[in-house]
């Protein structure tokens, strides 16, 4: 008589031993994201700022690009890692309406630390590779574009190339397409009208009270009290 879908067994029946192997389907992930970037370049503050920035991916943009202010001090912390709660909350509230392209960039460019998104901009799109049906970057397409901030002393901008990519799958020759793809960028930006030279990269140091100088301009919190430009829109900071 079946108990419980099971056929009863005699004191007398020695149970089975257990297989030492069976048949499985074996899944696994591996996530792996790598970026380059390039020198500084300093440019004198000009007349369609903007529009520069979005024209130094020509060449190599293949589609639209789209620029990426820095973060409001309050969501400093913010952060693509989903452990990493209430920051990826905060990130994903603060980008959802962004394209898929450059919420892969953002990823891939922030988990790296390529870029600071406290205190830089990013102008980015597709540089080369594919893309799926839902619009995301295949692992071996290259993302990027140009990061600035504007130089808290001189008031000059400061511009770098940058590019990115990864996810799941081989690297292959990406990375030596990247790097051609890098220089291409790099020289588009030394080339530009206002360039005035190259210059060492230092990211501005947070001051120690939260929030900083505000902008009378725009209203961006700086995150520094010894700001003399936004880091947003490069206006002067007004001192009381």
């Amino acid at each position: 008589m079946p108990l419980f879908g099971k056929t009863r067994r005699t004191n007398d029946e020695k149970p089975q031993p257990l297989p030492a192997e069976v048949s499985s389907h074996e899944f696994s992930l591996k996530l792996s994201y790598s970026a380059k970037s390039s020198e500084g370049v300093r440019l004198k503050a000009g007349p369609g700022l903007e529009a520069r920035l979005h024209s130094m991916l020509a060449g190599y943009l293949q589609g639209e690009s789209e620029l990426v202010e820095p973060l409001p001090v309050a969501l400093g912390q913010a952060s693509p890692y989903i452990a990493r709660l209430p920051g990826s909350a905060q990130w994903l509230q603060y980008n959802h309406k962004r394209s898929p392209v450059t919420r892969h960039a953002l990823v891939v460019l922030e988990s790296v630390d390529a870029i600071d998104p406290v205190f830089e901009t990013l102008v980015c799109g597709l540089l080369s590779g594919e893309t799926d049906t839902l619009g995301y970057p295949e692992y071996n397409a290259i993302v990027g574009g140009v990061v600035s901030h504007f130089d808290e002393v001189t008031g000059d901008l400061v511009v770098r190339a940058v590019v990115g990519w990864g996810g799941k799958g081989v690297r292959g020759d990406t990375d030596r397409n990247a790097a051609g793809i890098l220089a291409g960028l790099f020289n588009n930006v030394a080339g530009d009208t206002h360039a005035i030279g190259t210059v060492a990269l230092d990211r501005p140091v947070p001051s120690a009270t939260p929030g900083g100088l505000a902008c009378q301009h725009c209203g961006f919190a700086s995150g520094l009290e010894r700001a003399f430009y936004c880091p947003k829109c490069g206006m002067r900071m007004l001192r009381g």
